[in-house]
Order: C-alpha cells, then structure tokens, then sequence
C-alpha cells in the first residue's frame, strides 16, 4: 500500500490520475488501453504489458492501444480459438503465462513464438460489457502476487471512474436554469431553476429543454475543451438559450440557459423591420435621401437612377442646388429657413434629369436633431416624381381656359341629366347672369329632344364615346329658341362614375345661309326650268298646235254645216259633234299649258307625300315628243301600289325630266338613226326605307372616272350643254334627304334616285294637283 501511495508529482502518480481522468470522460477503448499499458510498465516489476480485448465473433483475443504486439500463433488462423482462456478467466479471474500456455488456444501459441513463459493474465474490462485481459511480462516469480494486486485496483479504479460524479455544488445557487450532464449525455442533476421551467413548459424530461442537437453539441464542447453556444431552443412557446460549459478531468459538461424570449422577438422585429425598412427602401418608386443641413446628399435610395439618371453614390457629396432650376433656388432656401424652425416642410420643385430635361417633384423633408443642443444635424427627405400630375393640372388649366374663352355653348350633367356646369358662352347665349344657377335640362329643350338626350344619347355616348343631333335649346327668360348642333361626350370620373360634357354650336347663321341656299337653288331651278322650256319649246308648240290645228278644222266644218243646215236635216247634228271635239281639243290644249304652268312656276319648295308613278308619268309626257323625234321608246315600270315619298313635286318632277331627257339625249347619240328604249322603273329598297327611281338608257355610257364627275357643275361632254343638269339633280335629291348615284351597265349608263318614304298616315296628293295656289312667273 505504501507503493501505491507515491506523490502526485512522481511518474506514476501521474499516469494512475491520467488513467482516472479517462476513464470518467469515457473515451475510446484504445486510447484508455494505452493509458492503462502506461500505468502498468511503470512497475519497475513490469517488464512488458499487453491489452487485449475479447472478440467474441471470432472467439479470440486481440490487442488494443498503439502498443507492441505478439506474433501470430501456428495453425490455420480461421480455426484459431481463445474460449478456453476466457472460460479460465471468467471463473478465476487471473491465469498464469504458464497455465495459460498450457492450454489449447491461440494466445498460448501467440506467447510461445514470442518468448513469454513469466507473467500473469488479469481479466480486465476498460468499459462495462466488454472484457478483456491485461497481460503483465513480470520480471521474476517474486511478482506474481503483485501482479494479482495491482489487477485488483486497476479493476476498482476503473470501476470507480465510471460512477456518476456528485452534482456541482454551485448548481442550486444559479438562479439561471442549469443542468449537469454526464460523459453519455445523461442528467446527472437540475436546480431549482431549471425545475420551475420544467414545470411551466409541461414537460417531463429535462433534457427536451435543449436543442435537439444538443449530444452533437455536449460532445463538442468536451472534446475541444471550451465553452459551446449560445445555441437557440424553442420550448413551449418560450425561446430559451443555452451554453455548453465542459468540465476538464470529468468528462462532465455544465448546460446553463436563460429565457431569452422577449430579447429573441424584439431582435427578430428589428432585424424585420429592418430587412422591410430596407426592401422598401430599395424598391420604392420614391427618392429617399439624407442630406447636410446645407443640403449636400448623404445618401440615396436606388431609386435615384430611375428618376434622375444617377446612382446613389454618383449623388453623394451633391449639393441639391447643382440640380435645381435656376427659377427654384429661392424656394429652397425658404425651405431650409422654415425647416429649421418648424422641422418639417413639403415642396415642389423641378430637378435636372442626367439627360439635361427637368422633372418636377414634390418632397417631404423633416430635421434631425441633436439631442442636447437641437441642431439640425441631418435632414431626411422622401421624394416623388409628380411631373405627369403637374402636366395634367397644366393641362387641364389651359383647357379651363379654353372652354371659358370658346363661342360654343358647353354644359355639363350628369347621368340623371343634372346640369353642372355652364362655360360663359352657354350663360351669355341662355341669357344667365354670374352665379345663377343653372336651370334644369326640361326648361331648354322640348320633351321630346329631352328624352331623346337622356335614353338615347347617353346610352350611346357611353358605348362608343360620342353622339350628335340637332336641336333646339330654348333660353329660360323667354328669349328666341335656338338651332344647336349638339355633340354629346361621355368622361370617366372618379371610381366607376361617369359625367358628360354637352358641345352645343350656334347654328342659327347657318340656318340663315341654307334658307338662302334654298332660295338661290330654287332660283337656279326655275332658271333650269327655262332653259328646258326653251329646249322643249318645239315638243310644247307640237303639243299646243295639234289640238288648235283641230279646232280651226272643226269650227270651219261647223260653218259649212250651218250654212246647209236648211237643206240637209243631219247639219245641226255634224255642228254639235263639231262643238263637242272643239271643246275637248281646247281642253287638251288648256290642259298643256296648265302644266306647263305648274312646271315652270317659282315659290318656295312644298314637302309633301307624292305618288311617284302619277309624276314619272307626267314627265314622260313632258318629253314624249322629243323621245318620238329621237325614235326612243320610254318603257313605263310603273307598279300603281308604290309607297309614297316626301318631296317637292315641282323639283322631283324636274329631276325626273332631267334623268329622262339625259337618257333620251344619250340614246340618240349612240343610236342616232335607230330605234333605241330607255326603261323607267320604281322598287322599294330591300329595308323598306327609300324608294328608288331608276333611268337606263342604251347610251355610250361613261367610264370609271367619269362616274363621279357627271355630277360636277358644269361638267359636260355635249357641245352645247351648260352641266348643270345632273348636278342641279343630285343637290336636289340630296335635299330631300335622298341619293343619286351612277353605275355602269354591259350598254349605257344606270342613274338611281333614291327617295325617303313619307311618314305613315300621309296621303299622296291626287294628280294633277299643284298646290294651293299657283304664283306668278
């Protein structure tokens, strides 16, 4: 006992502590072999030491540690065997070199080919469940029973070393949850603190406090030696942190935590609200930005090159003068004055692009200040390009000032027909003085031009943008109505409400200009009329002279039978038959001068329903003989169920004259010594809308680009005309809110004329009837 109790500082002191130490962290097998091999030659009776640890699936032993080691043993080593040594020492405990090479194993032959006949064998286990045997070279016999001993303590201390070590006895003092664990990661013990958070948590195991890493972690922290953490764990909605603090000699490791849940949150929402503060400021439309208070840039958000062509550290060191308009400097250092008194100020202002134009913004700057003294220190500004929006108020003033100034009348209203708005040509024309308000749509247009508005106007402005009419807007103190030409807008306003604007022209002049328009076309027509009585002038006289060739006929028989009258009974019967043709022939000739009359009167046009068939009629007749000189046949397709139209009969007759007689004069061209026809008939078009008049002659027709200048004034191809016919035509057509139009045919010319139906309910006058009152030529 005296040997095993050597000073601390001698060799083997030292190796017994290192063997102790390591058998308390419980480290490898090989590592705690070579500790124990060392301990054991420094034995000055300890010639040589093995360790060999018991394999049992190939029921041999082999050595463990950096160690020498034996040769192998004879034989076949697949049958080699080392049950009998382990049985031998499972029962004693310990075997001599010299029992043990006496029997049938491997390790025998081992220590026979090694020269090895003086030692001892100890069963030994470095780790529980896993034994093995300390084989000990002894110098002489004497030291058998040493070998024994020293086997013995090995055993114990090993044994002792692998206890669980008594709780730190600080451990209950820290107010901080701590736990101690072993060399396996096993709780050797918990204060107080750590207890409580078990209970608050709900949990029953103390090691589901940690990470769940922590094994990975404890093993770190012992085999580096050195404090590990501190690692995060989440417990029961509780964000905790610990530290690994290893114990050097023991193997055990010191957890101690602290609930760090309030700092975790507030470091998590910081450091949130700063990636956020941070996202926002790099992809923001708007310009964030520090400056000096004497107005240099400090720094810029990315934005400065989307809005002024420069980066943020191209601006820094900027003064924001060497970019503003020269018309602004003034503005801005008003600003510095006001934001140095009250700490914060709006303002708009135009800086220079890199490109060299302007944009305007309009910023939010406000004053850092510092704390104790209250200088401005930094100013911090946001701004925004509000350029479209300045343009858009620009705009929108020159169009106020527009619409002001206009001649048109301009009214707003709204989608229930609400006026909201007069410019002040609508108030001078509605006789409105300043700030009246303005009067409802019902008091200036009629009913029915009200109602048209509102259902059909609206509905029309707000599909496709826009609507027209013609009214009359009748001002509110009584004043002459007057002619507008309406044009209705629709407008998007704010959200899905829409409002209209109201474009009303003054159209009285032009209503003056068209009646005198109508009285100089009827002046031209009746001169037309003219040149055509003249150019039928031998037609009318053979139509005049027939029936008065007639009477002189029929009255110079009648005197010849009034002088035989005493002689011849039946005279006074041939003088009554003479009589009666005088009066019919007389009649006749009446009846061609009366529409000669009718044709050639002048007055004011007279609308009304007409039977087309009845009139094409009577402008046949107008031209029979002209035809007949000519050998052309007018064909008549007549139908007498024809719906009638609404025109002017004296007009419309000439326009049929007009077709025909050009027709005839055609035909005569082309056929001039043949018989030729010209077909007049009359359809209703396919809507039930118009009805159209068609001329076709048998002429020389026109080609492609002549079709259109037919109808220019005084385009002719006839060596004596004046090219007004077709033309004077088409103008009155077309005032009857009709058509004429040219197509070519395989022979001649197709002049369609296409009139509006009259209303339902209108009659068509009877023929012959010209009017209410014939009026002088």
């Amino acid at each position: 006992m005296a040997e095993a109790a050597e000073p601390a500082g001698t060799p083997a002191a030292r190796e017994l502590l290192g063997l102790w130490r390591l058998a308390g962290e419980a480290v490898p097998r090989d590592e705690l072999a070579d500790a124990l091999l060392r301990l054991a030659r420094s034995r000055p009776e300890v010639a040589q030491a093995y360790y060999l640890g018991w394999q049992a699936a190939a029921g041999i032993y082999a050595e463990l540690g950096s160690g020498r080691r034996l040769p192998p043993g004879p034989g076949d080593p697949a049958q080699a065997s080392d049950a009998a040594v382990f049985a031998q020492l499972a029962c004693a405990g310990e075997l001599s070199v010299e029992a043990l090479c006496r029997l049938p194993c491997w390790l025998g032959g081992r220590l026979r080919r090694a020269g090895i006949d003086r030692g001892v064998a100890l069963a030994l286990e470095l780790a529980p469940g896993q034994p093995g045997l300390l084989l000990l070279v002894l110098r002489d016999a004497a030291a058998t029973a040493l070998a024994g001993w020293l086997g013995e303590l090995l055993g114990a201390l090993l044994r002792l070393a692998r206890q669980p070590a008594p709780a730190a006895p600080l451990l209950q003092a820290d107010d901080a949850p701590t736990l101690l664990l072993d060399a396996d990661g096993r709780l050797l013990d918990l204060n107080r603190a750590a207890q409580r958070l078990l209970d608050d948590c709900r949990l029953e195991q103390a090691l589901a406090l940690l990470p769940v890493n922590h094994p990975q972690l404890q093993q770190a922290c012992r085999q580096q030696l050195r404090s590990v953490g501190p690692v995060s764990a989440v417990v029961g909605g509780r964000s905790l942190l610990w530290q690994f603090i290893p114990e050097p000699g023991r193997g055990r490791v010191l957890v101690r935590g602290r609930d760090a849940s309030a700092q975790l949150r507030s470091e998590r929402e910081a450091a949130q609200a700063s990636r956020l503060y941070r996202l926002i400021t790099e992809n923001t439309t708007d310009l964030i930005s520090r400056h000096t208070p004497d107005g240099r840039f400090l720094d810029a958000s990315p934005a400065s090159w989307t809005l002024l062509g420069y980066w943020p550290e191209q601006l820094r060191g900027t003064p924001v003068r060497a970019l503003l308009h020269p018309d602004d400097l003034g503005q801005m250092r008003q600003a510095a004055e006001v934001l140095a008194q009250r700490g914060y100020h709006t303002l708009s202002y135009r800086l220079r692009h890199r490109d060299g134009h302007y944009l305007w913004f309009e910023t939010a700057c406000r004053a850092i200040r510092e704390t104790y003294t209250g200088a401005v220190v930094e100013i911090v500004s946001v701004s925004r390009d509000v350029t479209a929006r300045v343009q858009g108020e620009e705009v929108r003033r020159r169009l106020a000032e527009v619409i002001e100034a206009t001649t048109d009348l301009v009214l707003f209203l709204d989608r229930a027909g609400n006026l909201t708005y007069l410019n002040q040509s609508a108030r001078r024309a509605l006789g409105l003085a300043e700030g009246e308000a303005a009067p409802a749509l019902a008091a200036l247009l009629d009913a029915g031009d009200r109602a048209r508005l509102l259902d059909e106007g609206l509905a029309c402005a707000e599909r496709s943008g826009v609507w027209e009419s013609d009214m009359r807007l009748h001002p509110p103190g009584g004043q002459d109505s007057l002619p507008v030409s309406l044009v209705l807008l629709a407008h998007a306003g704010s959200g899905a409400a829409r409002y209209f604007s109201l474009v009303a022209r003054d159209m009285t002049e032009r209503e003056l200009r068209e009646t005198q328009l109508r009285r100089h076309q009827d002046e031209l027509a009746h001169t037309a009329r003219l040149v055509t009585l003249g150019e039928l002038a031998s037609g009318i006289a053979h139509e005049i002279n027939q029936p008065l060739a007639a009477v002189v006929n029929y009255a110079s028989a009648s005197q010849r039978y009034l002088q035989g009258a005493a002689d011849n009974p039946q005279a006074l019967e041939r003088v009554a038959q003479g009589l009666e043709r005088i009066t019919a022939h007389a009649n006749h000739a009446a009846e061609v001068i009366r529409r000669l009359r009718a044709f050639l009167r002048k007055g004011q046009r007279r609308m009304q329903a007409l039977d087309v068939a009845v009139l094409a009629r009577e402008a046949v007749r107008l031209c029979a003989w002209e035809a007949a000189n000519g050998r052309v046949a007018i064909v008549e397709d007549l139908p007498d169920n024809l719906p009638p139209v609404y025109a002017d009969r004296v007009l419309l007759e000439q326009v049929l004259l007009n077709l025909l007689r050009n027709a005839i004069e055609a035909n005569r061209e082309a056929h001039p010594h043949a018989p030729s026809r010209i077909r007049l008939a009359a359809t209703a078009e396919a809507g039930g809308q118009r009805l159209c008049i068609v001329v076709e002659d048998q002429g020389p027709g026109v080609d492609e680009a002549e079709l259109e200048q037919i109808f220019t004034p005084f385009y002719t191809r006839k060596a004596e005309g004046l090219g007004l016919g077709l033309s004077m035509s088409r103008t009155i057509v077309e005032g009857f809110g009709g058509e004429l139009r040219a197509s070519r045919q395989a022979e001649g010319l197709r002049l369609s004329c296409c009139l509006p139906l009259a209303g339902r309910g209108e009659r068509p006058e009877p023929a012959g009837h010209s009017g209410p009152t014939e009026q002088q030529e």
